[in-house]
C-alpha cells in the first residue's frame, strides 16, 4: 500500500507529471544541447548543471508516477460536525494552555510550518472522526502521549490552494 491520496491529489500530481514531461523536459533537453556545444565538457559547469536539472526532472517524474501507481484513493467528503480530511481543526493543549489550528491533509500536502498536518500523523490519527468538545489522546510513541481538546471544526474541504510537496 502506498500513499493515501484524494482524487484532487491525483489530479494535481498528474498535472505536474504532464507539465514536467511535455514542457519542462523539452526545455531542459534544449539547455543540455546548448551548453554541450560550448566546448570542453570537463570544465563546462553550465553543461553539468543542465544535466543535473534534466536528471532531477526525470527523477521527479518517476517518483510521482510510482506514487500514483501504488496509491490508495481515499474519500474526501466531510460529515457534519466530525473531523475529516481537509477540515481545519482548532485544538487546545491543556498542558501548555495553548490553542492552535491545523488543517488535516494527505501526507503529500503536509507542511507543519504552514499548519497542514497529515492524517496519518499522530495528531491527525487522534483527531479524525471526533467532534467539538472531545478530548483525544495523541500517542507519539509507546512512552509519550498527551491530550488535545477539540474546540472548533471548519468543515470547508477546499484544497485548491494546497500544493504537492517536493523533495
Amino acid at each position: 500500500m502506498g500513499e493515501m491520496l484524494t482524487k484532487s491529489d491525483v489530479e494535481k500530481i498528474q498535472a505536474e507529471i504532464d507539465d514536467r514531461k511535455y514542457n519542462k523536459r523539452k526545455e531542459l533537453i534544449a539547455e543540455v544541447k546548448e551548453t554541450r556545444a560550448q566546448g570542453d565538457l570537463s570544465e563546462n559547469f553550465e553543461y553539468h548543471e543542465a544535466k543535473h536539472a534534466k536528471n532531477k526532472n526525470e527523477g521527479r517524474i518517476r517518483y510521482l508516477e510510482r506514487m500514483l501507481n501504488t496509491a490508495t484513493i481515499i474519500d474526501d467528503t466531510s460529515k457534519d460536525g466530525v473531523v475529516s480530511i481537509n477540515n481545519t481543526v482548532t485544538v487546545y493543549f491543556p498542558e501548555d494552555d495553548l490553542e492552535e489550528s491545523y488543517k488535516l491533509v494527505t501526507s503529500i500536502r503536509a507542511n507543519s510550518m504552514d499548519g497542514k498536518i497529515a492524517i496519518d500523523s499522530p495528531v491527525g490519527k487522534a483527531l479524525l472522526g471526533h467532534k467539538v468538545g472531545d478530548t483525544v489522546t495523541v500517542h507519539v510513541n509507546d512512552e509519550i502521549s498527551y491530550p488535545l481538546e477539540i474546540k472548533a471544526i471548519d468543515q470547508s474541504t477546499d484544497d485548491s490552494g494546497d500544493e504537492i510537496s517536493s523533495y
